[in-house]
């Protein structure tokens, strides 16, 4: 059943068109990588499932219209994002940082700690303070607080130390199997992707040009699509 749907989804920065016919599916409890090249429309796909942009075409998730709700209405719908760039809440503490927009459910305090344990260690430090890596894991472990139906990560684990970035795979691999959450996830990462992803979406110049299982995704069309 699918959880998302984008059919010929458009979308614009004022008067510039970024997205021109965007369509694909995302189901429960299922891992979709979105992939392209900078530029080619990702993050503001991103954009505009969680209604921060006006759009064309349609937008449904678990069964509701996206198009005429707010961010804060979807985001109640159960879309749990991780943006581009962290966006920690810098003046909080990690605990503050982690409970602000906390919902029941699955995900509390203890099983988000369980699942980055350097977040328990730090959790009285005040997010301003923490490594980029660590912010990345305040930033996925506060998406996970709001207990959504599906988490999106855009560029989760760009520009990290190889370390931190083993962790945070090791995270979502772990989330793909233990929990029956979608995942929408923007990386770079071939190799990673192919580990937890179950199928691939590429968008080319604000369309959406191939999809299909991962396993499909071989060198030809990722030489075509992806390479610089």
């Amino acid at each position: 059943m699918s959880l998302l749907e984008l059919e010929h989804v458009t979308a614009s920065y004022g008067p510039a068109q970024a997205l021109f016919d965007v369509s694909f599916t995302v189901s429960e409890g299922e891992v979709l990588a979105l992939m392209g090249r900078n530029g080619m429309g990702k993050s503001t796909t991103v954009k505009a499932i969680c209604r921060m942009l006006p759009t064309g075409g349609r937008l449904r998730f678990a069964g509701r219209e996206l198009g005429p709700l707010s961010s804060a209405r979807a985001a109640r719908l159960g879309l749990g994002l991780v943006p581009e760039g962290r966006r920690c809440f810098a003046p909080l503490t990690v605990r503050e940082n982690l409970i602000a927009a906390a919902r029941s459910g699955y995900w509390d305090l203890a099983r988000v700690s369980s699942l980055f344990p350097r977040l328990e260690e730090r959790r009285d430090q005040v997010a301003a303070t923490l490594s980029g890596g660590e912010q990345q894991m305040l930033a996925i472990g506060r998406a996970l607080m709001t207990n959504p139906r599906m988490l999106i990560l855009d560029e989760a684990t760009e520009g990290l130390a190889p370390l931190i970035r083993a962790e945070i795979w090791a995270a979502l691999s772990a989330l793909r199997t233990q929990t029956e959450m979608a995942i929408l996830v923007i990386d770079k990462s071939l190799g990673e992707l192919r580990a937890v992803a179950d199928r691939a979406v590429i968008l080319e110049r604000g369309e959406s040009v191939w999809q299909g299982p991962f396993s499909k995704l071989d060198s030809h069309v990722a030489d075509r699509f992806l390479g610089v």
